[in-house]
């Protein structure tokens, strides 16, 4: 009660102009009248704010709202060495105002929340906006470096080691803004590679032929390779063997074979045969009219002159040129002689059987049989003046 009895206090409105407060009794609620009572007058492009939000002066603020107003008058600054007027409190609402779009990587100076004051000189240098192509994706940066090195180093991404970049680092800012950096790496990788012994074979008379003896096994010999692999964007672009290095060298094998001739004697089809070499030979069958040439022609015509026919066989010519007139003993098909030569490089290009170890058993038209296939040959005494050396 004793409240209500009392005079309402006056309100005042608070207007702020340079730093120095002043209060006043309004008649009005419209600015410019508050300021003009206060003894300000508003001037072309100056800036009426209320509590820091810009009002229009000429528009009386509503009943409900508190008056703090404050006058700003334009003042002149240099930017860029060109004059122009502002109302703004700092720097970067001054180029903000201006249409100016800031951005983290411009250099601006001073400071954007720098005081705007009369005279300020004000230097702004643009970013530039490139398109940084690396590790597989495509970002956008901006720099105002005129080198791509200094631009990269700016957006955090410097180049390192081999990294390059394209265009090259030293290079100005490309027109096209697009650049290209390349993670390089290289690495060295050390790998064992064999290296395969020899084999040395010495003829030895106190061993029998066909025989061999290991007199030394070998030893595969050891090298170290270190080769430089050269990596881009996690892609293998080189490789380079700088060194080879023979750690351990390899011991050739030494087999002894033996040339000493000895006869024997075997019991083979229920006869008793004396020979001086046993072999396992791949065997194929032929006739006068059956020679495998697909001419339908007939022949007995032989390398040794005998008729082709039973008990003549063929061998490869190198053979032949040993063995012609050998006798021969080969189980299921009985006694024969080397009378013949034959293809034995076809035989060993179509079949893969060396052609030293092919024999070609001879039949007569009437009674040709199929022996294809791997057997057992004799070869009887007497021994030849002359071995070949793959009987050896």
């Amino acid at each position: 009660m004793l409240s209500a009895c009392q005079n309402p206090r006056p309100w005042t409105a608070t207007i702020v102009n340079d730093g120095h407060i002043v209060h006043v009794q309004p008649v009005s609620r419209v600015p410019e009248a508050l300021l003009r009572q206060a003894g300000l007058a508003p001037g072309p492009g100056d800036q009426v704010l209320n509590h820091g939000y810009e009002v229009d002066g000429g528009v009386a603020i509503p009943a409900d709202q508190p008056i703090y107003l404050q006058l700003r008058r334009p003042v002149q600054v240099l930017l860029d060495g060109e004059p122009f007027q502002t109302t703004a409190s700092t720097v970067g609402e001054a180029l903000d105002r201006a249409g100016i779009e800031l951005y983290a990587a411009d250099l601006l100076d001073p400071p954007a929340d720098s005081p705007v004051s009369e005279g300020l000189k004000i230097t702004h240098i643009p970013s530039r906006v490139m398109t940084l192509a690396v590790d597989g994706a495509e970002m956008l940066l901006r720099s105002t470096s005129g080198g791509i090195g200094a631009a990269l180093a700016e957006a955090g991404l410097p180049i390192v080691g081999l990294d390059v970049a394209s265009p090259p680092a030293q290079d100005a800012f490309p027109g096209d803004g697009r650049i290209r950096l390349a993670r390089v790496f290289e690495t060295l990788v050390l790998a064992q590679e064999p290296i395969a012994y020899e084999i040395r074979s010495e003829d030895s008379p106190e061993l029998e032929l066909g025989l061999e003896q290991v007199l030394e096994p070998g030893l595969s010999g050891l090298a170290v390779t270190r080769t430089r692999l050269k990596y881009e964007d996690g892609l293998e672009v080189s490789k380079q063997i700088e060194s080879r290095a023979i750690v351990r060298p390899p011991k050739n094998r030494l087999v002894v074979r033996g040339t000493k001739i000895v006869e024997k004697t075997a019991s083979v089809d229920g006869l008793t045969i004396q020979y001086w070499r046993m072999l396992q030979m791949y065997a194929t069958v032929y006739s006068p009219c059956n020679s495998g040439t697909g001419d339908g022609a007939c022949s007995s015509g032989t390398a040794s002159g005998l008729p082709a026919g039973k008990g003549v066989v063929a061998v490869d010519p190198d053979l032949f040129a040993f063995l012609n007139g050998q006798r021969l003993y080969i189980p299921g098909y009985g006694f024969a002689v080397v009378g013949d030569v034959g293809g034995g490089y076809i035989v060993e290009k179509n079949l893969g059987v060396s052609r030293y170890k092919w024999i070609d058993l001879g039949f007569d038209d009437n009674n040709i049989q199929d022996m294809t296939g791997w057997m057992t040959v004799y070869f009887l005494a007497p021994v030849p003046a002359s071995i070949p050396d793959v009987l050896k």
